[in-house]
């Protein structure tokens, strides 16, 4: 699992902004001065090799009407795998988290609507039959999350 430093240049320009034109990894590709088929390979094959595990764009659910809440689990070790499983079939749940300390299970539900989050929180609680705590967000902050390669 060795990155080159054609991986890496990919890594790092795959967080900036993906041009919204009709072939954004063409343009991407001149950029990095590789084919486009090139770009294209490394990053499924990255994703295979699991170095990346998604790729994708964040918006923002409340500036569209929806909502995002940080919740929280105490899952009993035996039993991760198997909630984990049933917490992320859900499509709400836009990443989780395993934490070592009693609140094991750290995940964030992204819905369309506020009503979604009690909605699908309350289906996890159903199906696992673990209290899910919701901590709505209160004031967002902006950090410019990025991860150097």
């Amino acid at each position: 699992m060795r990155l080159d430093e054609t991986d890496r240049a990919i890594l790092n320009r795959m967080q900036d902004d993906l041009p919204l034109i009709p072939h954004p990894y063409a343009a991407i590709a001149t950029e990095l001065g590789i084919p486009e088929s090139e770009l294209l390979h490394r990053l499924s094959r990255m994703k295979e090799e699991r170095i990346i595990t998604r790729f994708g764009p964040f918006f923002d659910a409340a500036a569209m009407g929806g909502a995002f809440c940080l919740c929280a689990m105490a899952v009993p070790v035996e039993n991760f795998e198997t909630v984990l499983t049933k917490v992320n079939a859900h499509a709400e749940v836009a990443h989780n988290y395993e934490r070592t300390h009693r609140l094991n299970m750290w995940f964030v539900l992204a819905t369309e609507t506020p009503e979604g989050i009690e909605a699908t929180a309350d289906a996890i609680e159903r199906e696992t039959g673990i209290e899910v705590l919701r901590f709505p967000k209160l004031q967002e902050f902006f950090i410019g999350f990025r991860v150097a390669a």
